[in-house]
């Protein structure tokens, strides 16, 4: 009797627990139970299907995206990776709609934006570099500048660039940091704060009629690097015009001409573009430097806005060097994350 009440209980012939495979098969084939046998499950779901070939394609030719109209192209550039999202909801329609049409056509967007971004997912991250570098965009609004650069300077970084400085704190991050680094520079609302010696700062006309970028060249033990300080114009996304950046596009292609006409064969650029890696707008200085978190990062690594990091518009770019590290540092008072990242300067080893 003990036996049969086993076996009425398990409902499974009195073999013990249900194995998870067989679970999962029945949980696949209730799924599934409605589409055998139905031919429309080929005509169903077409709307979805059409939204994931769009959706692919606008990731696929978003260069071809024209700035004409608002900077449509840079405003979808911008925020890129995010069109991923849609492909699990697209996915979930297809399945309510149970049209295999839509899930055929969900895998195009799954494969481009894997195309694109897969290679962000993995950890690059290595444990070598000779040389670390920050940037952090401080905010004008900073409530609490000496505790900000307390903030940064305690995250070891060799050479850190601010941007963002307003004339009245400016004296206190140079008290701040004064411990730390034995060589500065202000230029403008930019600055760089440095361990090894600086020489040939300047400041970098990117047309804007005031100070915002600035170069320096830093005597590291494994050997002289030119550093690029830049802080480029906002952009604004407004109901009339739609994403406005023209004096920022500009910006970057002043920058992009005094990168390339740069004597020294290492360079680094620290700085704040308002720009992602993907916008074109920015084409005149990504297409000659790598970003350290493309090569040597973990993620995304977004830096904006802090509450709810959206885009990585902070950027560590280098030529000559080699990314071993990228990652962002903690918060701070400002409305962006710090970054930083480890550089092998002495690449002939």
């Amino acid at each position: 009797m003990a036996q049969q009440a086993y076996m009425e209980e398990t409902d499974n012939g009195g073999r013990g627990p249900e194995r998870q495979g067989s679970r999962l098969r029945r949980l696949f084939d209730r799924l599934v139970s409605g589409w055998r046998g139905d031919p429309r499950i080929w005509r169903r779901g077409l709307i979805v299907a059409a939204l994931a070939v769009l959706l692919a394609l606008v990731m696929l030719l978003h260069s071809r995206i024209p700035n004409r109209i608002g900077n449509l192209g840079s405003l979808t550039e911008t925020f890129l990776p995010w069109l991923g999202l849609m492909v699990p909801v697209l996915l979930i329609l297809a399945l309510v709609r149970k049209s295999v049409t839509a899930l055929i056509a969900v895998v195009l967007p799954a494969v481009v934006w894997l195309n694109l971004f897969g290679g962000l997912l993995t950890d690059k991250t290595g444990s070598g570099g000779d040389l670390m570098v920050a940037t952090h965009n401080v905010n004008a609004d900073n409530p609490d500048p000496s505790g900000t650069a307390r903030d940064v300077a305690a995250s070891g970084a060799d050479v850190l660039a601010l941007e963002e400085l307003t004339e009245g704190a400016v004296p206190t991050y140079e008290k701040a940091l004064a411990g730390t680094y034995k060589y500065h520079s202000v230029q403008g609302t930019v600055g760089l704060w440095s361990k090894y010696p600086l020489s040939g700062v300047e400041p970098v006309d990117i047309k804007l009629g005031w100070t915002r970028a600035m170069r320096a060249t830093v005597a590291t033990p494994e050997g002289r690097i030119a550093v690029y300080v830049a802080h480029l114009p906002s952009v604004r996304v407004k109901m009339e015009a739609g994403f406005t950046a023209r004096e920022r596009d500009k910006s970057a292609d002043a920058l992009g001409e005094a990168i390339a006409h740069e004597p020294l064969e290492r360079v680094v650029l620290l700085g704040d573009l308002n720009g992602t890696m993907n916008d074109r707008a920015l084409n005149a200085v990504t297409a000659q430097m790598r970003s350290t978190q493309g090569a040597a990062g973990n993620g995304f690594g977004f830096s904006w806005p802090t509450s709810f990091p959206m885009a990585r518009i902070d950027q560590i770019l280098v030529r000559g060097v080699e990314p071993e590290s990228s990652w962002a540092l903690p918060e701070t008072g400002s409305d962006h994350l710090p970054l930083a990242a480890r550089v092998k300067v002495d690449t002939s080893s």
